[in-house]
């Protein structure tokens, strides 16, 4: 029987079980929050990022997550420095051009600030620099992709937060907490 588990990673967590790092780093790693026994990440989450981590002992299952052959969607809650014009968000659906290539077409829309946990440590505030939230659906998965498509527009990532991939979410699920997604 195939175990699929739904974490809500937290910020400055590494999406896997060891800190292979540097002599010295002191990263915190997926032991310190899920103590089950032959499952795996199905793809990677920055450890800037928080929200949706899938970890599955199917070895089928994480290749269809995390292959991006099999285009399945992802979806971000995106903090960015600045206000998105109709025009960044355009170039944002129609696909921008990275040092790697252009990006696929991605769904985007602008989104009320979510309820969500604090972040430790809390996202920086500037007075004088508005920010707004993004909702950004991918279907790639390109290392920080959704940041530097942020970043082409004009609109640094200041938080990012990965709410579903493919029908499962975080919605229940305590930042740091894990379920079972079977």
């Amino acid at each position: 029987m195939t175990r699929t588990i739904l974490f809500n990673k937290p910020f400055g967590v590494l999406s896997q079980f060891t800190d292979a790092g540097t002599l010295g780093s002191n990263h915190k790693t997926l032991s310190e929050f899920i103590d089950v026994p032959n499952v795996y990440a199905a793809g990677r989450l920055d450890k800037d990022s928080e929200g949706l981590l899938i970890l599955t002992d199917n070895g089928k299952l994480q290749h269809r997550i995390a292959d991006p052959k099999n285009k399945m969607p992802k979806t971000y809650w995106v903090q960015v420095e600045g206000i998105a014009s109709d025009d960044a968000i355009t170039s944002l659906q129609n696909g921008v051009k990275l040092k790697d290539g252009m990006t696929k077409p991605a769904k985007v829309s602008r989104m009320d600030p979510p309820t969500v946990w604090p972040r430790n440590p809390p996202v920086r505030f500037r007075k004088t620099v508005p920010d707004c939230w993004l909702e950004i659906t991918i279907t790639e998965g390109r290392n920080r992709q959704v940041r530097r498509m942020t970043a082409a527009v004009g609109l640094p990532t200041l938080r990012l937060i990965r709410y579903q991939i493919g029908n499962w979410t975080i919605d229940g699920i305590n930042n740091g907490t894990w379920i079972d997604g079977a």
